[in-house]
């Protein structure tokens, strides 16, 4: 089953709310009046239609919201935070990237509690105006961009992984006399797309570790000089990552 996330929860409640407030418009007798064993057969009929339908209309709409694989986005029309999560979401069922997908969507969470965090301590130890806060904001930024440019890659790889059909290949391969080369061949093919997406996922577990680092480093510095943050070993370490980064795209 698909996790509820709160986009979700919230369209199965104004579903529910929706299907609610038309019955009681219709069945109420101070509004529309419409009932069941009233006046004529038609109004009977309309009202026990009213609650057939609404009954499959919610069993229906349960069902997409609950047990449904969300659609997943094109990858290059993904910008927010929660496309990315969605889009994730899609893949999470995957029997054999299913603790992969996971990881990724955790990181995600943590992702955005520590650009929180971080910003709730720069705001307290800086002026928003000081050449100190707008050095860690600007680094904080880009390596989030970074964060998202390797989710960005997971996704890329599943879609092809999925297209692949290398799952319907496996559930084949047991009653199929496909040959030993031919095996290993798909096989290889899809340690390949795993080792991308294990690649990513490690990359970003280490954005994580310096983000934590950075968070510490922070608490820890005695000046507000923006030289002395320049000089920060995590600092350092973050702005070659993203300058590596930079230079590994041209």
């Amino acid at each position: 089953m698909c996790t509820l996330d709160n986009g979700r929860f919230s369209k199965l409640f104004g579903l529910v709310g929706a299907v609610a407030v038309l019955n009681i418009i219709v069945l109420s007798p101070g509004l529309l009046g419409v009932e069941i064993g009233g006046e004529s057969v038609l109004e009977t009929a309309s009202a026990v239609t009213l609650l057939v339908v609404s009954f499959l209309v919610l069993l229906y709409g349960s069902y997409a919201l609950l047990f449904k694989a969300p659609v997943a986005a094109p990858v290059k029309k993904i910008a927010t935070r929660e496309d990315y999560m969605a889009a994730l979401n899609h893949y999470r069922n995957s029997k054999e990237l299913k603790k992969d997908i996971s990881l990724a969507i955790d990181q995600l969470e943590r992702m955005e509690k520590k650009k929180i965090t971080l910003s709730e301590v720069l705001s307290q130890r800086f002026d928003q105006t000081e050449l100190s806060y707008k050095k860690f904001d600007s680094v904080i930024y880009e390596v989030e961009k970074l964060f998202y440019l390797n989710i960005r890659g997971i996704l890329n790889k599943l879609s092809v992984f999925e297209a692949s059909g290398y799952s319907s290949f496996t559930n084949q391969q047991k009653s199929a006399n496909f040959s030993d080369k031919l095996v290993k061949e798909k096989t290889d093919l899809y340690n390949e797309y795993l080792s991308y997406v294990t690649g990513y996922l490690g990359a970003n577990e280490e954005i994580l570790l310096k983000l934590d680092k950075l968070l510490l480093e922070i608490s820890l510095l005695d000046s507000a000089d923006y030289r002395d943050v320049e000089d920060m070993p995590c600092m350092k370490e973050i702005d070659l990552l993203i300058k590596q980064t930079k230079l590994y795209k041209q």
